[in-house]
């Protein structure tokens, strides 16, 4: 991602940033908190203990000659950035290669018996069996007699939002402004959304989920609606091929919230036994793809993956990281229009993302100012803001 005059690549050696805070705060609390849920050996220790080290005063280090995975990050640029400091390379690559590196510590890769463990399910299943879940499911319910319109506002908000259990479905854009010194909803493209996805639609949605547990679970209900009430006549979603970001959604995952919505009462047992009954007819797929794990962004796809999102009828994009992913990790002037920072994507698409970092584009010049004089720059990563933005239709090509 080499630089632009108008919009750097973020780095995280800057002190007092947030990608300085996550680099050296975040990562190594994950290391303690992942050491101290499993009854790991000395070996995985001694592991831990180095990338701990090597997170605080190291640098980036190659992986070993026999990595099953060390050609692919060959390509994706680690012989750029070994021996140099995890804070003078690109925030998103040096993030994406530390879960590379703590995921080699345990033994994910194997040989062994802790081959394919995950160590970030016992949080991921903490947060899926929470009573909140069951709160969450539960208004559900509320939803069956509005009108389809209604509802697929609802569950688009639910996925939206992911896993604020203060609001889940609950949530309205027009109650969330109300609450808030500046909209919450910073930037909304929804009538374009659903102008790709017209009741009786014949197409494909693609989704590409972003956490596991709670967040998961309305992408999930979200999908079962759209091809229950018509406007997809098939889904694909898009999860991690490992362990990823601490919450990333990997098939396992998914399994998980399916076995969730299925053991719930009332409408969320219907909406799992849809999903189950159309993964098992073929009409819901879903795909790891090795790029979903990449240190960069979407830009740089392999052209298999970008077969499968020209060959959709809308892809909706979920997240935080896949929206950096997506616009490329920079620090963008946040009135850049989002299709232009899009444009190399190769079909219509959707952002549904809650603000957790610093990127951002497409707001109008009005929104940025009001957010700014409400809450500095605070909005970028607090959580409690959210934009729907679509790029490659009509309706916004013509904005």
């Amino acid at each position: 991602m080499p630089d632009t005059p108008f919009a750097p690549v973020i780095l995280g050696n800057e002190p007092g940033s947030f990608p300085h805070s996550v680099l050296a705060e975040r990562h190594p609390a994950i290391i303690r908190q992942v050491r101290d849920a499993f009854p790991y050996g000395p070996g995985q220790h001694r592991a831990l203990e180095e990338l701990l080290q090597s997170c605080a005063e190291g640098t980036i280090e190659p992986l070993p000659a026999d990595a099953p995975d060390r050609d692919r990050w060959h390509g994706w640029g680690l012989p750029d950035h070994a021996g140099r400091s995890w804070y003078d390379v690109p925030w998103l690559w040096s993030e994406s290669y530390f879960y590379r590196r703590l995921l080699g510590a345990v033994g994910w890769f194997g040989p062994g018996p802790w081959q394919g463990i995950d160590p970030f399910r016992p949080f991921k299943r903490a947060e899926l069996d929470a009573p909140e879940t069951d709160e969450e499911l539960a208004a559900l319910d509320a939803l069956r007699d509005l009108p389809e319109e209604e509802r697929a506002h609802a569950l688009l908000h639910g996925s939206l939002w992911g896993n604020r259990a203060d609001l889940g479905f609950r949530l309205s854009a027009a109650g969330a402004e109300a609450r808030e010194p500046a909209p919450a909803l910073v930037a909304d493209d929804s009538e374009a959304l659903w102008a790709l996805l017209p009741p009786g639609g014949t197409g494909t949605l693609v989704l590409v989920a972003d956490n596991a547990g709670r967040e998961l679970v309305p992408d999930l209900l979200l999908i079962a609606h759209l091809l229950a009430e018509g406007r997809a006549a098939r889904a694909v979603l898009h999860v991690k091929p490992y362990p990823y970001y601490v919450s990333d959604a990997t098939t396992a995952d998914v399994v998980d919230a399916l076995h969730r919505l299925r053991a719930a009462p009332g409408a969320a047992a219907e909406y799992g036994r849809v999903l189950w009954a159309a993964m098992a007819d073929g009409r819901l797929e879903v795909r790891a793809h090795p790029f979903s794990c990449a240190p960069l962004p979407y830009a740089q796809m392999p052209d298999d993956l970008r077969g499968q999102f020209a060959a959709a009828t809308l892809t909706v994009v979920k997240g935080d990281l896949n929206y950096r992913r997506l616009v490329g990790d920079r620090l963008w002037p946040p009135t850049t229009p989002f299709r232009q920072v899009t444009a190399r994507f190769p079909g219509p698409v959707a952002a549904l993302r809650t603000l957790k970092s610093e990127v951002i584009t497409g707001l109008s010049a009005p929104a940025e100012a009001a957010l700014v004089a409400a809450e500095d720059q605070r909005w970028r990563t607090s959580g409690t803001h959210a934009l729907i933005q679509v790029a490659g239709s009509r309706e916004v090509d013509g904005q």
